[in-house]
């Protein structure tokens, strides 16, 4: 069997895993980045938030993503809490990035992958990992094979990152996953075009609308169409097992403000689904191995935090693995210092999610709970604080972090069931 050897294997070529594999490679480092599909690909999760801003500027494509077209997002309308009518947060108000981006996934993933590689990693894309190489007890490389039936090979690495996303192999194969149990949701979603959307700034903005039940997204996307989706408790779905996109456009209906933009629009493309997304593997790290983005948690979608965590954490995994790599005996407590910070912002975004799910409460009371788990010093006002949280930028972290003393670690969230009401 073929055996090569690299400074780091990166099993996945979504956003962390391009992350973390372009900014090694830019140091230097000998990358292969193994990717199972062939980019471009189709993905979910087009709304993403403004904590991936300085990453894109730290890849150096922060002018490229700018001149892609996608559509600019200043900020967030909500239709939730116990007044029925639609209140908007703006980005700006509480950072130095007044807009993010809606993106078409496959042209925003695939745009990072060109760019790993065009910063030196190796990519293989049809490619799939069917297993991790352990010796005494060290992740030490891949076992992988090109689709079409060729034969086996072995990728050895000093450090093998998993960035597989929601396939979590790494996390699978250790039995480290932790499902959270009041999140297991079911989201449905599909594509219109011709939608109504918001004037001036407000014209990228996601809607998020609270129902009984659920919420519904509308995301206004730069090729013209909105995405649309439902999601709603796992055990609410069972009854329409087969026709959930029928569930879907009832809950457009019984909508005020999604119906109503989607009221001129024709639905164009099929429906998809997918379920049990909440959870975080129990530890993030262990000798020879990262996990990162999705591989090492996910949050329910209500904030739009998948991309910011997978990029961040693939560029505080870069950053960690360029002094371990060179300083080999500071491993462990490196490997430490990484779930630390990462972990700490995961939680945070966990506890808020569980809090907003109780969509009963004024939006000041929300306001007012993100100040307490991000600013209890109160350097900011509430609203500014809520606006800090959801946009990502209480998440980032710096090389100046990395040498400071481990942040005390947060109580874990309350597991308790979450009132979907108004």
């Amino acid at each position: 069997m073929d055996s090569m050897s690299w400074d780091v294997v990166v099993v996945g070529g979504g956003p962390g895993g391009s992350t973390v594999g372009g900014l090694l490679a830019r140091r230097g480092y000998r990358v292969l980045l193994i990717e199972r599909e062939k980019f471009p690909r189709y993905h979910i999760g087009e709304s993403l938030v403004p904590g991936i801003m300085p990453v894109l500027k730290e890849l150096g494509l922060y002018e490229k993503a700018l001149q892609q077209g996608f559509t600019r997002k200043y900020g967030v309308t909500l239709l939730w809490g116990r007044h029925r009518e639609p209140w908007s947060v703006y980005f700006g108000e509480a950072g130095p990035f007044a807009y993010t981006f809606q993106v078409c996934r496959s042209e925003f993933d695939s745009m990072l992958l060109k760019h790993a590689r065009a910063l030196g990693a190796t990519v293989l894309e049809e490619t799939k990992v069917s297993e991790f190489l352990f010796e005494d007890g060290r992740c030490v490389g891949v076992r992988y094979a090109a689709s079409g039936g060729e034969p086996p090979r072995e990728a050895r690495a000093r450090f093998v990152i998993d960035a597989s996303g929601q396939s979590h192999l790494l996390g699978r194969a250790l039995d480290l996953i932790e499902w959270d149990e009041d999140l297991k949701n079911l989201a449905v979603w599909t594509y219109f075009s011709g939608a109504r959307l918001y004037e001036g700034r407000d014209a990228g903005n996601i809607l998020v609308e609270n129902l009984p039940d659920g919420w519904l997204w509308l995301i206004p996307l730069h090729d013209g169409t909105q995405s649309v989706g439902w999601v709603t408790p796992h055990e609410n779905a069972r009854a329409h097992e087969g026709r959930l996109g029928q569930l879907l456009l009832d809950r457009i209906e019984q909508s005020v403000e999604a119906r109503r933009m989607l009221a001129p629009a024709q639905r164009v493309a099929a429906f998809h689904s997918m379920r049990d997304w909440s959870y975080r593997c129990r530890r993030f790290h262990g000798p020879g191995f990262l996990l990162v983005g999705d591989a090492a948690g996910f949050v329910d979608p209500l904030f739009s935090t998948g991309v910011f965590l997978a990029m961040n954490g693939g560029s505080l995994a870069a950053t960690v693995l360029d002094h371990l790599l060179r300083h080999p005996k500071d491993e462990e407590r490196m490997r430490q210092r990484y779930e630390a910070i990462y972990r700490q912002f995961l939680d945070v975004v966990f506890s808020f999610v569980h809090y907003f799910y109780d969509a009963s409460k004024d939006k000041e009371v929300y306001w007012a709970h993100a100040q307490e788990l991000v600013d209890p010093l109160r350097q900011m006002s509430a609203r500014q604080d809520f606006i800090h949280l959801i946009s990502g930028l209480g998440g980032l972290h710096t090389l100046k972090e990395l040498s400071e003393p481990l942040p005390a670690a947060r109580p874990e969230p309350r597991r308790r069931a979450a009132s979907r009401r108004r």
